[in-house]
């Protein structure tokens, strides 16, 4: 059987989106026969102005990632923090990058998710997803949604959870909230989901 290769691309500033980013990974990782991958997007910030917003530092075992790498994958999960109801800055620039591949729709066809973090209730927790999917759908990315087959944890009313049908989200409130134990389930959830998605496509294309 051949490798599914998925990539898990994503921006982080302070973590959140990281922590996600990892969930995503071993979920992913899980399915037979897939072979996932970390990768995060160039920082566009200069490092005085990352120092000044007491930004971490970036995780050093996750290799950044170039427009032309993305050909050799067969799924994508994408993340990456909500600005005003869209993907960060840095993530929009990696697209507009990807011209090239745009070009060619050398992307065309190949199964993708997204997923987010949002300080607040009306941060984007929603609507974050549905303009990223501006920018699939000009690169010829089959979106691929939850839907509501994260089970009970989509009716979940005792706690703060982000996400949604469109995929896995987290609240960071002020910056000090961390994702929680189910809002980490659903993103190694998707992580598998999209795994799964994209297997059985690459292998309906080798029929």
């Amino acid at each position: 059987m051949a490798v599914t290769k998925v990539f898990i691309v994503f921006y982080s500033l302070y973590g959140h989106v990281e922590i996600m980013a990892r969930e995503v990974h071993r979920g992913a990782s899980s399915v037979q026969g897939v072979e996932a991958t970390l990768w995060q997007v160039p920082e566009t910030l200069p490092g005085a102005v990352l120092e000044k917003m007491k930004a971490p530092a970036k995780p050093d075992d996750v290799p950044i990632v170039m427009p032309e790498q993305l050909v050799q994958a067969d799924g994508f999960l994408f993340g990456f923090p909500s600005r005003f109801g869209m993907m960060g800055s840095q993530f929009l620039a990696f697209f507009d990058s990807a011209q090239e591949l745009w070009a060619s729709q050398a992307l065309a066809g190949k199964p993708a998710g997204v997923f987010w973090s949002t300080g607040f209730h009306g941060g984007g927790q929603e609507n974050s997803a549905l303009t990223a999917v501006t920018q699939l759908a000009h690169h010829g990315m089959l979106f691929v949604p939850l839907g509501y087959t994260f089970g009970e944890g989509m009716f979940e009313m005792s706690q703060v959870k982000g996400g949604s049908s469109y995929g896995a989200g987290t609240y960071a409130g002020d910056g000090s909230r961390k994702p929680s134990d189910l809002e980490l389930k659903q993103a190694y959830y998707q992580g598998k989901y999209l795994a799964e998605v994209a297997r059985k496509l690459k292998g309906s294309t080798l029929e």
